[in-house]
């Protein structure tokens, strides 16, 4: 993974080129909106556990089935595998928000995930409800206004919901 800075140098210098007016403003925007992107991660952070349990407590409401036995989350063991997962899920969405880049989600935690899934029997479609649902929360957590700085944070909140819609599709 690289951050924001090094990726634009290495893809200049890959190149040849001089780094564009575009790319120095898409930083200077990254740095501006840095305590910003620092008080949602806190916060999505400060209530991993919140958001995950709360997650999955709506999945199973939802999908009954699931937890049912012979469901996919029937016993402790996989239920505990489902909720590890969704937890691994939301702490690569944190990682990327903070680097204001995706491609640590996809390299560290997406890619081959579905593959996986299918492989294990999981239903990609539920863990991908799971994934929405603990979007609705995060983003409820980290647009609250309350004790954080303040500004415009639309943009910001665009490109956490690409984070979760990203991990959705991944695994759906």
């Amino acid at each position: 993974m690289l951050d924001a800075f090094t990726k634009v140098v290495s893809q200049a210098d890959t190149r040849g080129e001089y780094i564009s007016n575009a790319q120095i403003d898409a930083l200077q925007n990254l740095v501006t909106d840095g305590t910003k992107r620092m008080d949602v991660v806190n916060r999505i952070t400060s209530n991993a556990s919140t958001i995950v349990a709360d997650a999955a407590r709506a999945l199973f409401s939802e999908q009954p089935q699931l937890i049912a036995p012979g469901g996919n989350a029937y016993t402790n063991r996989r239920m505990a595998a489902c909720l590890r997962d969704m937890e691994i899920i939301l702490r690569y969405v944190t990682y990327a928000i903070f680097a204001g880049d995706g491609s640590v989600l996809d390299d560290r935690c997406l890619n081959g995930l579905r593959e996986t899934y299918l492989a294990l029997g999981v239903p990609g479609a539920s863990v991908a409800t799971g994934v929405n649902k603990m979007k609705a929360s995060a983003i409820a957590l980290a647009n609250n206004p309350e004790g954080v700085t303040r500004g415009d944070c639309s943009n910001l909140m665009s490109e956490v919901s690409s984070y979760f819609d990203r991990a959705a599709a991944a695994v759906g």
